[in-house]
This record gives structure tokens, sequence and C-alpha cells, in this order.
């Protein structure tokens, strides 16, 4: 689903979203209330630029409009594989971003991330992972890595991958796997704006994905582990 056609299935034909290159942001009303869009379209690509863009606008939120929540719609094809970005620092400008997030959580906004398109790789990790809650629409597509470059990584051989992923979510792309794993709350289908307005609802406060992952059988050993290192501390 394209962007603009979402944002008018949420919020009506004058949502007030607006479009700069691949940066999306903008206020709309929600239930009567305000609602602060940030987010990104045409598969795009983050580089320092856009990373730093997405900041100033949750900045600005916190700053003009505490407590005000945030929706963040994703569609990106991860960081920006590019000299000139590696340059001036894109891991920086996208940790800030995800620091900015952060920020904004703490300080009592919440945070919703839905993956509207495509989500791949450090540009879902320092948005949508981020946010109290991720959700997704279920044509969605996500994965951190594809198989191969998985290979190359691991040193393991692809075929192997391909088959381990055909049982683990771990090793396998696509939505309903990182709703598997907890990662992805869960799928808005139907009714997208009764589903936003369940999402800001139910908002959690505390990072529930491990116990998720658990109680849904896709990531079994995360939760567990995480426990005894609190109860070793």
């Amino acid at each position: 689903m394209d962007w603009h056609t979402l944002a008018t299935r949420l919020f009506g034909a004058g949502h007030g979203i607006t479009r700069d290159g691949d940066f999306l942001h903008g206020t709309v009303e929600f239930d009567g209330e305000p609602l602060s869009v940030i987010g990104t379209t045409g598969h795009a690509p983050i580089g320092v630029a856009l990373a730093l863009a997405q900041a100033r606008a949750v900045l600005d939120v916190l700053t003009h409009n505490p407590g005000r929540a945030l929706l963040l719609l994703i569609d990106t094809q991860g960081q920006q594989l590019r000299r000139r970005d590696e340059l001036l620092g894109i891991n920086r400008a996208m940790a800030h971003l995800g620091m900015c997030i952060d920020l904004a959580r703490r300080r009592g906004h919440r945070v919703l991330g839905l993956v509207y398109d495509q989500a791949l790789s450090g540009g879902f990790i320092t948005s949508g992972l981020i946010a109290d809650a991720c959700d997704a629409l279920p044509e969605a597509e996500i994965r951190v890595m594809r198989l191969p470059a998985m290979a190359r990584v691991t040193k393991l051989p692809e075929a192997l991958l391909a088959q381990l992923s055909e049982s683990n979510p771990v090793f396998a792309p696509g939505v309903a796997n990182y709703v598997a794993m907890g990662g992805v709350r869960r799928l808005w289908d139907g009714d997208l704006a009764q589903a936003l307005r369940a999402a800001l609802a139910d908002a959690p406060t505390q990072d529930l994905r491990a116990e998720d992952g658990a109680a849904r059988g896709g990531r079994r050993l995360a939760a567990g582990i995480v426990q005894r290192v609190l109860d070793a501390a």
C-alpha cells in the first residue's frame, strides 16, 4: 500500500501529511487529538540527511508538543550504501535518530511504528524496533539480512540457512516470522483506523518482545536468558 492511500484510510483525504522527497511528516487529527506522523517512503535508503531530518522532527515534537503521540510510518531499504554517507558518519546519524526516539518514549510520548511497505536492516532497527510497539500491514516485507548476506557473515552454507529458515523464524524473512519472534506486535487488517485506535490504547511501556517471542514460539530462549541475567545482577 502506498503512503497516501494509507494516510487517507487512517485520517481522511485532508490528512495533512507532507512528502519531501522520501521524508514524510505532518500533524494529523485522530479521534479529536493531534498526532505527529514521521516516516519514509519510496523504499527510502536512510542516509545522513534523512536520518537527521527524522531526528529533527522527533525533537521538534518533544520541544513544542510535550506528551503528543508519534506514529512512525516505515518504508525503507536500510542504510544508504554510499561512501559520502559513510564518511559523514551514517552510523552516528542513525544512532542519533534512535536515541531521539528513545528520549521521546522516556518523556512520556507514545511512539508507534507501522511497517506499511518494506523494512530492511538498519533503517528498521533505528525506527520501528525502538518504538513502544511496532505493527505492520499483512502485505509488508520485513527482513534484516538476506540469506546470501547472512551466509557470508556467518560462514554457514546458504543451503543450510535456507533449511533452518523453514522451521526457525530467526533465520527467515517475512512479516509473519517477525510476529512470531515478537519483533512485530500485531498485524493491521480490515479497519485500519480501528487498528490504530487499539494500538494507541494499549501501547506498552515496557519492552515485551522477548516475552512475546517465547509465548508465540518464535524466540523460545531469549526471555529466559534475560531473566537469568537480571536474577544474577
